[in-house]
């Protein structure tokens, strides 16, 4: 039986154990504190026993023009336990949680290739569209910010 259920700062030791393949890289106890000790991040776990078998994690924010967001992060289930509807019950708790917070929107990113996130995304409803995403690596040396001639950053 599986049990999904969102986690609180209380919490931190559920992921302790944790099965392999779910999150990308070995929980770190600080890093998980400091996440599940801000009130604007969330995360949701599928529990086998007492083992987490999958996860979605999300942030809500707000804008000074905009209804709150829901920006969903990451979602992960163990490779054998994939398709069997655990990560349909993730995100569903993550939208859950985003309509208490008064979120009237939930959106995420995932890579052109993920073929079965992106179909489970369009099973919850999700509607692909055309996006341009940019990232930078911070702790480039080449990075650095120019700014144009009335000092502000271009």
């Amino acid at each position: 039986m599986i049990a999904v259920r969102l986690l609180e700062i209380g919490d931190l030791a559920l992921l302790e154990s944790v099965a392999p393949e779910v999150f990308d890289a070995p929980i770190s106890p600080r890093w998980a504190a400091e996440f599940l000790a801000d009130a604007r991040h969330h995360l949701v776990v599928a529990l086998e026993g007492d083992v987490v078998v999958g996860f979605a994690s999300a942030v809500h924010y707000v804008h000074p023009d905009a209804a709150p967001q829901l920006f969903i992060n990451q979602v992960g289930v163990a490779p054998t336990l994939q398709r069997h509807g655990i990560g349909t019950q993730l995100v569903q708790a993550l939208f859950a949680r985003g309509r208490e917070l008064g979120c009237r929107e939930a959106w995420l990113g995932t890579e052109h290739d993920n073929l079965a996130a992106r179909g489970l995304y369009r099973a919850l409803g999700g509607k692909e569209e055309e996006v341009v995403m940019v990232s930078f690596d911070l702790h480039d040396e080449a990075l650095e910010l120019h700014e144009s001639a009335d000092g502000n950053a271009r």
